[in-house]
């Protein structure tokens, strides 16, 4: 039913309208749509307005006072704010599914703090690492105050930020339990192998945190200085991002196979990747987990590590160097054996090097595309090796132990360069040769016999899952630089933040299969708009895009509600 207008031109060229109350009816031959006229209010010049507004005032007794500002506001509509509200409304909603708000409420019982405000600002700092561009705790006050809609988020200060964060760091056990259990039974999730790896990362400060103490009071009280040293995690160590002049922490990290994030560890800066696993192991059994197979990378191949993960019926897919001085690798390279074409172009064949109850099996892995590349690497090498060396017989037996030093000093030349007992400079065709025949080919070592080797090959290929984990956390959507944190608990919960933010946004990728980067720039289309009438003030979010309803459906939300925050005008 609608308000129709007609117009009827006159015979002197004059224009009147008539103004109807209509409703269509489709014609039962003709199937055609014809407008039925209800009632007559006469011509528009001669209108009762006022009796039309009665009529509005009545029909909007039956709505919500938002639909009906919507619906008969008159005059002219100013538009007080306009924010994105998708992203972070769905962020909202996958919060709760999995039960990270459910779980910090409850840990807050007993405590001094409100729990029900202190979720939502762990929310809100969770939110705006998944946001185009992550903020600082004092700049996110004023991101989320000011920039974005987040779903009941009160008011709050940067110190509300640091007294959540320490109340996150309080309850981390709990937390971290809780998630993963909602998350696995949740997305039904393989959690029979476990992927881990570690990365490091920086604080742009000349001072690690034990060099931070005051001279007089480590004098003073050698013991509490001692103490506070132990418990630093800014310190030095060997920097993955290759910035060793920078003091940093150890950050380690557990996926599934399906690249779900399941628990974030924080350590020293200068903690091996071998000392650090065992912390992991024993922090994940006391989860009573079924039977876990870890996936490792070559770092942590020792042989403790090994039989420390068979404990309690464990095992391990690990990666062994092949181009070092590897005994087994060199043994397992040596037997003879078929290879068998798996998924893709992954050809594999596995080995027995040892007997016994504490056997490994070897599974050499050839990749013809990795070859090819492998190949054409090396000729680039020996093509600028060649020409670094060429006319050097010229020069001076003195000129020619400088030039072999500086070049022996870069890995790539040194692997291939020789030295003839005159002292000439020669590319090494013995090495090339050696080296060729490893292209393509990669060693794993598992203690598991009931893997076959394609599962062995697949499971190791999935470790991309962890390393993707590490490039999204770091830089290209979390973001975990720059941490502006000295305190330990606050560098610690910065880092778990970090975490949830992962977690959630994982989640939404494997349910809709894209990048969480274009789930967002689809999502961040969705405003909501506060404007104002003569009626009143009210919020609407704008109409939903084919894309959003798709992302809804995917991960079963129902749609945002349309209307927020009506607040009447005065009489």
């Amino acid at each position: 039913m609608y308000l129709r207008e007609t117009k009827r031109r006159n015979a002197d060229g004059t224009e009147v309208a008539y103004l109807a109350l209509a409703h269509n009816e489709r014609d039962p031959e003709t199937g055609v749509p014809k407008a039925r006229i209800v009632h007559n209010f006469g011509r528009t010049d001669a209108v009762d307005r006022e009796a039309l507004a009665r009529l509005v005032r009545s029909i909007s007794r039956f709505l919500e006072p938002a639909e009906a500002v919507s619906a008969a506001a008159t005059g002219e509509i100013s538009v007080l704010d306009s924010r994105p509200m998708g992203a972070y409304w769905l962020v909202d909603r996958l919060w709760a599914r999995l039960g990270i708000g459910r779980a910090v409420n409850e840990a807050a019982v007993g405590r001094k703090l409100d729990g029900e405000s202190a979720e939502r600002v762990i929310f809100a700092m969770v939110a705006n690492r998944l946001s185009v561009k992550p903020l600082s705790k004092l700049a996110c006050v004023g991101w989320a105050a000011n920039r974005a809609w987040l779903p009941e988020v009160p008011e709050f200060t940067d110190d509300d930020c640091y007294r959540a964060m320490d109340f996150l760091v309080a309850l981390l056990p709990k937390l971290q339990e809780t998630v993963f259990f909602s998350v696995a039974n949740l997305l039904n999730l393989e959690v029979d192998l476990i992927f881990f790896d570690t990365t490091s990362t920086y604080w742009q400060t000349g001072s690690a945190d034990d060099a931070l103490l005051d001279d007089e009071e480590e004098a003073d009280n050698a013991e509490r200085a001692e103490r506070a040293a132990e418990a630093a995690v800014r310190t030095w160590g060997h920097s993955k991002d290759h910035r060793a002049d920078l003091p940093q922490v150890v950050v380690g990290m557990a996926v599934t196979r399906e690249g779900v994030p399941v628990r974030v560890w924080t350590f020293p800066g200068n903690t091996s990747d071998q000392v650090l696993l065992r912390t992991v192991e024993d922090d994940l059994r006391s989860w009573d987990l079924a039977r876990v197979i870890w996936v490792l990378d070559r770092g942590f191949s020792s042989a403790e590590n090994r039989r420390y993960l068979q404990r309690a019926g464990g095992g391990y897919i690990m990666g062994e160097k092949l181009r070092g001085s590897s005994h087994e690798a060199a043994v397992a390279l040596a037997r003879a054996g078929r290879y068998h074409t798996v998924a893709g172009n992954l050809r594999v064949k596995q080995v027995h090097i040892d007997d016994g109850a504490a056997r490994d099996r070897f599974v050499i892995c050839h990749n013809p595309d990795e070859a090819r590349r492998d190949a054409q690497v090396r000729g680039q090498i020996l093509s600028r090796l060649e020409e670094a060396i060429d006319g050097a017989d010229n020069l001076s037996p003195r000129e020619q132990a400088e030039l072999a030093g500086k070049l022996k000093t870069k890995p790539a030349f040194n692997r291939f360069l020789r030295t003839t007992a005159a002292g000439k400079l020669r590319v090494d065709r013995a090495a090339v040769a050696k080296d060729a025949h490893l292209d393509g080919k990669y060693l794993l070592r598992t203690s598991d016999e009931s893997l076959s080797a394609a599962d062995i090959a697949e499971g190791y290929k999935a470790l991309y899952q962890a390393e993707r984990g590490w490039r999204d956390l770091k830089t290209i959507q979390v973001h975990l630089r720059p941490v502006y944190h000295r305190k330990d608990s606050r560098i610690q919960a910065h880092v778990q933040l970090c975490w949830l933010a992962l977690l959630v946004m994982r989640v939404a990728e494997l349910a809709c299969g894209d990048t969480w980067r274009n789930l967002r720039d689809e999502l961040d289309r969705m405003h909501l708009v506060t404007f104002a009438t003569n009626e009143g003030t009210v919020s609407q979010r704008t109409e939903l895009t084919a894309g959003q309803r798709s992302i809804l459906r995917a991960l079963e939300l129902p749609e945002p509600p349309r209307f927020y925050d009506f607040s009447p005008a005065p009489d």
